[in-house]
């Protein structure tokens, strides 16, 4: 009786992974990519934390997966972006053409998306202005349970290098924009809020975002 019941239990759980094997189908996560707006071989960009090649990485995400963040609220530590609106950051728009983007002031600043529930994320894509090529600087990304990031706050990508955001040193790479925005892996995290940061540019002084897309489910 023992044998019998231990054939029929390693059975079952056969049965259950087989199920969750079949509930967890993977894809290769593919972006809309906007058209490039520069072309050539960008100009000189000193900065000491530069990736010296773009590498968009391959992420396997369980099918169904889809933009979470499209038409979700943002707002901002600057209650006065410069130019633009805050709305432009998840509406799907990521040409970067003038009324595409929204700028911030000068310093360290943030965007905010409320997904509406505690969601699972597995990608977070970035697109600051890419129509000249540009690092930004500082650029963190946050996820948490709560608007004011006090609770189960988790870090997903960190390029300061030397802590000039105040919010911990990095070990992700700076990099040039292009119309191939920044990809992310965020591995599955759960949270309800997302908070991007950055620390104006080689550009600028001034903080730009274009769009933000957060795939999960």
């Amino acid at each position: 009786m023992k044998h019998q019941l231990k054939i029929v239990t390693v059975a079952a759980v056969a049965a259950v992974i087989a199920g969750s094997a079949v509930a967890q189908e993977m894809e290769k996560l593919e972006l809309e990519l906007p058209k490039p707006l520069f072309a050539g071989t960008p100009k000189a960009i000193k900065t000491p934390n530069l990736e010296r090649k773009a590498v968009v990485p391959e992420i396997m995400v369980p099918k169904g997966t889809e933009n979470i963040a499209s038409g979700k609220a943002v707002t901002s530590s600057d209650d006065f972006p410069v130019i633009g609106e805050l709305e432009y950051v998840t509406d799907g728009d990521k040409d970067g053409a003038d009324g595409s983007y929204v700028e911030l002031g000068p310093g360290v600043q943030w965007v905010q998306i409320d997904l509406g529930a505690k969601k699972t994320i597995f990608a977070v894509a970035l697109w600051h202005y890419h129509a000249q090529a540009r690092a930004y600087r500082d650029v963190i990304i946050q996820v948490a349970d709560d608007a004011d990031f006090i609770e189960n706050v988790q870090t997903v990508f960190n390029n300061d290098h030397d802590n000039s955001a105040g919010l911990g040193v990095g070990k992700d790479r700076e990099y040039i924009e292009t119309n191939l925005g920044k990809l992310v892996d965020a591995k599955g995290i759960k949270g309800q809020f997302l908070r991007l940061y950055s620390n104006g540019s080689t550009g600028s002084d001034m903080n730009h975002y274009i769009e933000v897309e957060v795939f999960g489910q």
